[in-house]
């Protein structure tokens, strides 16, 4: 079982039995870890070397559902921030302070409503005492990475709301089946984000020696982009025969070479 794993069902796990089932109608708790974990990926800020993600959460709940947490709020809390900070070394993603999440309750919200609001906060230092006689010096703030101080906009995350029995069944929409095929077998794409190479830890493990433990990443860039990230691996990576600086753009059918192992790129309509 992965680290992420076991610490979702620890999170799990404090709601185990009758105060479990409450939740049925309520947000549930593994979903705000996952969810957490999804606005830390969409909240990268690149910098020269690094990539650094936001250290401060703040999870917004209607009042029943944080009164549903009450006895169980701080355990939940400290479950949260281990789980950003685990998703955050695998990730290798860079915070200037250990993940931190705060509970707040609003009014707007109703039972199974929860809103997301992240930003990058400074990390707080106290200073050396100084003698009396020596003039009091500030310290010059720590460099920040290109995001603002200010919360990014709250997400607020819904439940389904399933049809009534006298609604009408919406009318069939198409969705597209990205795929990536490897030595033949056929891999389902079902995020927006996949990591390649030879690590136990990636979404698509690739057993050669010449892949980097981390060699590449498919990114969902818009919902008709796709693009090829290499993610500085050792022997490079190269499109339809040409080789990869940072990412280029995916197409149907594109041939994706990673050492010695060919990945196939596919789209289609279901």
């Amino acid at each position: 079982m992965s680290v992420l794993r076991a610490i979702e069902s620890k999170i799990e796990g404090l709601f185990e039995g009758v105060f479990g089932r409450a939740f049925r109608t309520h947000v549930q708790p593994v979903e705000l870890a996952r969810k957490l974990a999804k606005e830390m990926d969409e909240h990268r800020s690149v910098s020269v070397s690094r990539v650094y993600v936001p250290n401060e959460y703040t999870v917004y709940l209607s009042p029943a559902d944080r009164a549903q947490f009450s006895a169980y709020e701080g355990s939940l809390v400290g479950e949260l921030q281990e789980y950003l900070g685990e998703h955050a070394r695998r990730e290798a993603y860079a915070l200037l302070t250990p993940p931190r999440v705060l509970l707040s309750t609003d009014e707007d919200l109703a039972i199974g409503e929860f809103g997301i609001a992240t930003r990058v906060t400074q990390p707080e230092e106290q200073e050396p005492a100084a003698p009396r006689s020596a003039p009091r010096e500030v310290p010059a703030p720590l460099p920040i990475p290109p995001a603002g101080e200010a919360p990014a906009a709250t997400m607020v995350y819904r439940p389904p709301v399933p049809l009534e029995e006298d609604a009408e069944a919406p009318e069939e929409v198409l969705q597209e089946r990205v795929t990536l095929t490897v030595a033949g077998r056929v891999v389902p794409v079902s995020t927006g984000r996949v990591v390649v190479g030879r690590s136990r830890e990636c979404d698509v493990q690739v057993d050669d020696g010449n892949v980097s433990r981390r060699h590449i990443e498919i990114v969902q860039e818009s919902p008709t982009a796709w693009v090829v990230v290499d993610l500085g691996s050792t022997n490079g990576t190269e499109v339809n025969g040409r080789r990869v600086g940072k990412r280029t753009r995916l197409d149907d059918g594109d041939r994706i070479a990673i050492g010695n192992t060919e990945l196939v790129f596919g789209r289609s309509l279901r």
